[in-house]
């Protein structure tokens, strides 16, 4: 067993080996032998294509507010593993971190050595537990769980919550989670459970159409934004905006969220459904108060923040062609008078990403990109990227290390433009640690190639139901 947490993180990052396996019998083996952690607390359970995580980050906020023991569950991290795991905001400490580790790494030799699973656990199975497993420790109140990967067969869906929300829809991780939107809403409504309640932020489409159909299968009564609750009243400023959200419950005025962009204002609102369902499924009071304060004081890295003015200098983590398209309008929006000859675009990406789209939409802030490789065994060959760039951009600046990019946009950024460092997470960790002066962590725990769907045993499917709650909305067809 591991007596430090640089020992810990040298585990983990062994672990990267098995990739990532979908599938629940391996990780609800775990729970079983760890007194079932899962059902300690009362969950949001939060998935979709993009913005789970500061949906997830919004739900947290607001209930902690509240004056419940909130845990917080996402993925994946910026600069430090203990990020992916918060009791009241606060991170996981190193202490528990090795311990929590340890904990689950005894229990799955006990099982490998006893026949009971047929395979080491993966990274993510690993970490789940942990995370589950110090959430019961810490007797936390309600927890809100951010799904790795699709839904149905994540190592989160192991949980029966209350209230679960599909954030958006898009294609992505195709060849893993489905060939086309139908398969990718199928999987993300794998999360809803019988006797919850759901809230969704997309608005339109056969995806919705699936998440529909899902919910009145189960009998899960589903908001939809557009339909059964929307935002009244938006107004922005380049620090903060403030939103007003009707739900069938209530009307709620004052809302100031310090995140930018259009797509923030949905996501807090998503939120706030997802919230004002929580309390009505659990029967917990959650005064207007908890959601001002909550949606106010909520900070979250990478996601179009505003790191420097001079030059003006924002990041983003969008790495799919529908977040960059937001990322494009928000920008549009936020600097309506930058000038595309004097802002630079610094990206880099993965290698399953589609890049081509990306390009496109960012193509309209600035004539000049600067491409530069990650760090990372599934990273874009600079070739390819490059490539990609091609059409969209009149100059294309190639650099081999993210310093010498950073460096080299920021001299190319002129007074009546801005820098967007954007395109992968792991771009805008290392950004953020060079600017900020905050050493990323090692081994670089990034997370692992997910295997193949077809690897997806139809075994572990979820069929328990749950008990219905007392009252609830009236649920709608399809």
């Amino acid at each position: 067993m591991a007596d430090s947490y640089e020992e810990t993180l040298a585990y983990l990052w062994t672990l990267r080996r098995l990739g990532s396996r979908p599938g629940l019998d391996i990780v609800r083996a775990l729970l079983k032998s760890l007194e079932s952690p899962e059902r300690s607390f009362r969950a949001i359970h939060v998935t979709g294509s993009k913005g789970k995580g500061s949906t997830a980050m919004y739900c947290a906020s607001v209930l902690k507010a509240a004056g419940l023991k909130t845990g917080l569950y996402t993925s994946p991290h910026l600069l430090s593993y203990r990020e992916r795991v918060l009791v009241d905001g606060k991170l996981i400490s190193k202490k528990d971190v090795t311990e929590g580790v340890n904990e689950v790494r005894r229990v799955a030799e006990r099982l490998l050595k006893q026949g009971r699973i047929d395979r080491e656990p993966t990274f993510f199975e690993v970490t789940t537990a942990m995370a589950f497993r110090h959430f019961q420790k810490q007797r936390v109140d309600a927890a809100v769980v951010e799904v790795g990967l699709g839904g149905r067969l994540d190592a989160t869906n192991t949980i029966n919550a209350p209230v679960c929300v599909i954030t958006t829809l898009e294609l992505e991780h195709a060849e893993i989670i489905g060939p086309n939107l139908e398969d990718i809403a199928r999987e993300k409504a794998g999360i809803m459970n019988r006797g919850a309640w759901a809230v969704t932020g997309v608005e339109a489409g056969r995806g919705l159409d699936i998440i529909r159909s899902e919910a009145f299968k189960l009998g899960v009564p589903l908001w939809q934004i557009g339909r059964d609750f929307s935002i009244t009243n938006r107004t922005f400023d380049r620090d903060t905006q403030d939103i007003e959200v009707k739900t069938p419950i209530r009307t709620h005025s004052g809302l100031v969220i310090p995140m930018l962009g259009a797509f923030q204002a949905r996501n807090a609102a998503v939120a706030t459904a997802a919230i004002d369902l929580f309390g009505r499924a659990t029967g917990t009071e959650i005064p207007e108060e908890a959601y001002v304060k909550g949606l106010a004081s909520v900070t979250w890295h990478g996601r179009l923040e505003r790191l420097d003015d001079d030059p003006l200098f924002y990041v983003d983590a969008a790495h799919t062609p529908e977040s960059s398209r937001e990322i494009a309008l928000a920008l549009q929006e936020l600097e309506p008078g930058a000038d595309p000859k004097e802002s630079v675009i610094l990206f880099s990406s993965l290698g399953d990403k589609h890049v081509s789209p990306i390009m496109d939409s960012l193509s309209v802030l600035s004539n000049t990109i600067i491409l530069v490789p990650l760090r990372n065994e599934r990273a874009m060959p600079l070739k390819e990227m490059e490539l990609s760039a091609r059409g969209h951009f009149q100059k294309i600046v190639i650099a081999q290390e993210v310093k010498d990019a950073l460096a080299l946009a920021r001299a190319a950024t002129g007074p009546e433009g801005f820098l967007l460092a954007t395109g992968s997470t792991y771009l805008i960790s290392e950004v953020i640690s060079l600017v900020k002066g905050i050493p990323m962590e090692n081994p670089n725990l990034s997370d692992p190639i997910p295997l193949k769907r077809e690897n997806a045993a139809p075994s572990d499917e979820r069929t328990e139901p749950r008990a219905r709650p007392r009252s609830s909305p009236r649920s709608r067809p399809g």
